[in-house]
């Protein structure tokens, strides 16, 4: 069978060859990285907001953080997070880390009319995209009235508030083992489990969305007086991609 965009075989005395012709190419082409805005962290780390087509992509010194393609187990965070924040009345819940606003909009859906969200986000530019480019990629969350944002550090928040929160949702830094600024492993020691604790009402849970297993933290939050959970999830959920962890911490009356 002669092949599509073959050319006659030609004889040369000597031995035959083929020549072929390529008519077209269906090699898609690689999209380029745009440039939506940049910021710094507390410690110097350069934040970007990139977007390639219909992907947006939050690096940390070149390094992805999040993107809009996979945020499967941020929803899974305020789902489990919430599940006795959920049943309650005028439940409170804290989100330490704003992120691309798929955990604010999640916790939003679950909970009722009388709740109040308080959204703690350090970098004042991740609250400004939110209300800009990345708006529409969640519901625009930060435009429910349920909501309050306040552009500090969540270890401030959760210090200054005690015994105000049936839930805290920390998604900050990729976890426990910190990324962008290390300033943020104090969400994450002693101290800082201690000032959650602290500012959980009684049979609260602290949340935390974690990239990787950590024996460690895991230690820690028993040694802070919370009963101790751990879930995996997909970063995909049903559709698969990476396996991401969420530290569940309860605050029991035993204590």
């Amino acid at each position: 069978m002669k092949r599509v965009g073959a050319l006659p075989r030609v004889y040369t005395g000597r031995w035959p060859f083929f020549t072929y012709v390529f008519f077209s190419c269906n090699i898609p082409r690689v999209k380029s990285l745009e440039l939506l805005g940049q910021a710094l962290s507390r410690d110097g780390a350069i934040i970007k907001l990139m977007r390639r087509g219909d992907e947006y992509i939050i690096l940390a010194n070149g390094k992805t953080l999040m993107s809009s393609r996979m945020h499967g187990s941020e929803e899974a965070l305020a789902a489990i997070g919430c599940r006795r924040a959920r049943v309650l009345e005028r439940p409170c819940v804290l989100i330490g880390g704003l992120g691309m606003g798929f955990t604010l909009r999640a916790t939003l859906d679950l909970l009722p009319a009388g709740a109040t969200v308080v959204v703690a986000e350090m970098v004042p530019a991740v609250v400004e995209w939110n209300r800009g480019p990345l708006a529409e990629l969640a519901g625009e969350p930060l435009k429910d009235a349920r909501v309050r944002v306040e552009v500090d550090d969540v270890a401030v928040t959760l210090a200054s508030r005690p015994g105000q929160f049936d839930a805290v949702l920390l998604d900050v830094d990729n976890g426990p083992s910190a990324v962008t600024d290390s300033n943020n492993d104090g969400l994450y020691d002693d101290r800082g489990i201690a000032a959650a604790f602290a500012a959980l009402r009684m049979d609260g849970v602290l949340a935390v969305w974690s990239a990787r297993d950590d024996r460690k933290f895991e230690q820690r939050l028993r040694h802070g007086r919370f009963t101790v959970e751990v879930e995996r999830v997909r970063g995909r959920l049903k559709s698969g991609g990476p396996r991401h962890f969420i530290f569940l911490g309860y605050k029991s009356a035993k204590w």
